[in-house]
């Protein structure tokens, strides 16, 4: 720079054309490894938020809002397309479906092990991949089971079977 502070012709390298340039990049929505297992509640969900968005898409006019939801629009068509119904478990033992009562370090909770999607651990819907369904995954009423490398760490209390 010279003394008026005004710079000497900086390479055009160094120069921004635009600030356009410099926006963060929009990336897809990432898909969960693994089969995308789902209860009938959960293929329903999938289904109503595929209807959602492309109706929302049709009275959108901004375009950022347009590109937003149709990059939601295409996580949830293949979450859709690639969605494997799982059949209704028998409650003999631990499966993908099942609500669970369980005791661990004293406590008991209530969690249905249901997809990927589906899942919100706060209401007590716990993702069939989450490390806590894996490690009760096939066991029965009465069973203990190591978790967190703690041997015998949660009882299995109860499995129950609902509708979906």
């Amino acid at each position: 720079m010279d003394r008026t502070g005004r710079g000497t012709g900086m390479s055009v390298a160094f120069r921004r054309e635009s600030d356009d340039e410099h926006l963060e990049p929009k990336f897809e929505l990432p898909i969960p490894p693994g089969p995308n297992l789902v209860t009938a509640r959960g293929l329903a969900l999938i289904g109503a938020k595929v209807a959602e968005l492309e109706s929302r898409l049709l009275t959108l006019t901004e375009e950022d809002a347009i590109k937003a939801a149709r990059r939601d629009l295409r996580y949830w068509l293949t979450r859709q397309a690639t969605a494997q119904p799982v059949a209704r478990p028998d409650g003999s033992h631990v499966a993908f479906g099942c609500t669970v009562t369980f005791r661990m370090n004293g406590k008991t909770r209530t969690v249905t092990i249901v997809g990927d999607d589906e899942a919100d651990p706060a209401a007590g819907l716990l993702s069939f991949s989450a490390p806590l369904s894996r490690a009760m995954m096939d066991a029965e009423v009465g069973e203990l089971v190591d978790f967190s490398g703690k041997p015998e760490a949660i009882e299995i209390v109860a499995i129950e079977v609902g509708e979906g």
